[in-house]
This record gives C-alpha cells, structure tokens and sequence, in this order.
C-alpha cells in the first residue's frame, strides 16, 4: 500500500512540475511576443476646450496643423541625436511659446487690467527635480525659466517680481510686457469683460461672474511631454493663463502634481484646461498614482481622471501623458485639443478636433 501511495504521489508531483513548465513557458512566450517598446517619444498639447471645425478656416487650421507639427519635430530632433528629455520639453514648448496661435508666452491672454502674467512649470522624472514661475510678465520664454530655478536655485517656484529678479541675476533678458500682444487676444479680452460686466449687473458677485464665462476665456495652455534614449522622462507646462484674470490669479500650470508631472517610475502628464479644477484634484500626480500603485497603463489612468473625476465636478480639459515604455495617452473631454506625437522611428501625428 505505501508503494502505491507513493507512486501517487510521485505521477502527482510529475503533473504539477509538467504544468508549472506550461506555465512558465506560456509566460515567456507571451512576454517574447511583445512588441520592443520605443526608444524615445515625444507628445504635445497647445490647449484644450471648444474647438470646432466648423469654426475654424482651412488657413487658420493649417497653421495649427503646422506649427504642432514644427514643435513635435524640433523635440523629436532633440531626442534622435540622444538629447535628454528636458532639452526635448524645452525645445517643443520655445516653438510654441514663440507662437501667437497658442497661449502662451508671444500669444499670452490678457489679464483684466490689459496685462499680462506668465506662468510655467518643468519636472525631471529621474529624481523629481522641478521648477516654476509665476505672473512674470518680462521674459519671453517662462519655461526656460522654470527650467533655471529647478538647475541654478534651491527654490521649486518663484513669482512675480522675486522671479524675474532672479531672471536678471542670471542674465536673463527683460522684454516689453506690450510685446505678448496680439489682436485676436485683445478681441478676447474686450468680450470677457463684457460678460463679466452684464453678470455683475444682474447683482452676481465677481465669483458667480467668472464661473459664468464661457469654458474658452478660462482655458489655454502649451505642454510637452517626452522619453529619451536613456530611458529618462520629463514634463512641462507653459501658459498666459486665464483671459481677464485678477489678484495674481496662479492656474495648474506652475502647479507640481497639478498642472505638470514627472517620474520615471510611472509617467510624464502636461495637463491643461480649468486650472482650478486641475489644482483641487491634483490631476497630474493622481495619473501617475494610479500608473505606479494600480498598475493602470497612461489610457486608462488618464480617462479615470479626466472623465471620471473632474468632468462630474464640472473641470474640463485634457491631458497628455507618456509613461517609461513609450505609451501615450492624449485624453481631453472637451470638443477638442490642440495635440501631437512622434515615437522612434514615425512619421509626427498631429490632431486638433475630437474626431481627429
């Protein structure tokens, strides 16, 4: 009897050494099967919010298409010779900032005083390192600012008169505050204030004015996100913020964990769209949270987010978000966002309305 029982046991452990073998060889084949992940990638956003195509003339989408297409390339460019992914952010957003198209830096809003007030955040993702302004109203370029407080300060954000004092102790050039205008934001401007004047006038108090303006005057932002060769991710953020802002309203863009997010151990997030929303629900770092702790890939972390945590609470806008493997998710739940992307080795794919 214990002969038999032995031989049992024996067929038994057989089986499961055979099955564990299946097992194991079942895994590796699947993961053999994966396709290789990119080298590098790079995405872009120019702003989320009510964009239509029938709003817009074939010449005015035109130069949309190219100059996202311009920015995507000049990042890509970076990232093909082994630049770093900061270099990469930096050189997509300079395109972007130096545009009028977008809001940012040369095609800043206007504030409610006709002003205007810049903000601008980067993050490393290989140590969390980041820096950011806000409301300069001086320099060209905020994010190479940022970039410089997170590199030559012991700071993480600078404002106002303190930032651009620091620009100047590092020899950074002042510019006329007139030269961030154009007309079609001054048009802006002058519709803004008055619907902001009709609703004070039907006995609103300021707040219920400004929750009363259309999504478009609230919104507006450029962002990149990119993966380098060495396997390091960064982010950035850069804004002229919100048309007919007052008091030194800061949005989510200089905003760590809000507006801007990076970390090599889950993703890279430029987020853009009502900043207030994005500053309470601290979107970006949640993207990332769930990227890292639920194991969540950047499609569905960034669709649990946007449309599933701020769209119910009424915060719209959108997203860009690329994690350490070259997965990109471009998420917005507004009619449209002004967005990019190139992986290694591809053609730039740009898109501005939903249907894209």
């Amino acid at each position: 009897m214990m002969k038999t029982m032995m031989k049992t046991l024996g067929q038994k452990l057989k089986r499961h050494a055979w099955l564990g073998a299946c097992l194991v060889l079942v895994n590796v084949g699947a993961h053999a099967q994966t396709p290789e992940a990119p080298a590098f990638a790079i995405a872009i956003h120019g702003g989320a919010g009510t964009i239509e195509k029938s709003k817009m003339t074939p010449e005015k989408e035109r130069d949309y298409r190219a100059k996202l297409e311009e920015a995507i390339n000049a990042g890509y460019g970076v990232l093909e010779k082994g630049g770093s992914s900061l270099d990469a952010v930096v050189a997509a957003i300079n395109i972007l900032e130096d545009s009028p198209l977008f809001n940012a830096g040369k095609g800043a809003v206007f504030t409610y005083e006709g002003t205007h007030e810049l903000d601008a955040s980067i993050m490393d993702g290989r140590d969390r390192q980041a820096g950011a302004v806000a409301g300069v109203q001086h320099i060209a370029n905020p994010i190479n600012l940022a970039r410089m407080v997170m590199e030559d300060s012991p700071f993480v954000m600078l404002a106002g008169e303190g930032a651009e004092a620091f620009a100047k102790s590092r020899g950074v050039p002042m510019v006329d505050n007139r030269d961030f205008d154009t007309p079609q934001r001054r048009q802006q401007l002058e519709r803004a204030r008055e619907k902001l004047k009709k609703e004070n006038e039907q006995d609103k108090d300021y707040q219920a004015a400004v929750e009363a303006l259309p999504a478009v005057f609230k919104m507006g932002t450029v962002g990149a996100v990119a993966l380098d060769k060495h396997g390091n991710l960064a982010a950035g953020t850069s804004t002229g913020g919100m048309t007919a802002k007052r008091y030194g309203r800061i949005g989510d863009s200089p905003v760590i964990g809000a507006g801007t997010f990076a970390d090599n151990n889950s993703c890279a997030v430029s987020a853009t769209g009502h900043g207030e929303y994005f500053i309470r629900y601290n979107v970006a770092a949640d993207i990332c949270t769930r990227v890292a702790y639920q194991n969540k890939s950047v499609a569905q972390a960034a669709d649990e987010v946007i449309n599933q945590v701020l769209l119910p609470v009424g915060g719209t806008g959108g997203v860009i978000v690329l994690d350490a493997k070259g997965n990109i998710a471009l998420t917005f739940n507004t009619s449209g966002m002004y967005r990019g992307s190139r992986v290694a080795g591809q053609a730039a794919e740009v898109a501005i309305f939903g249907r894209d």
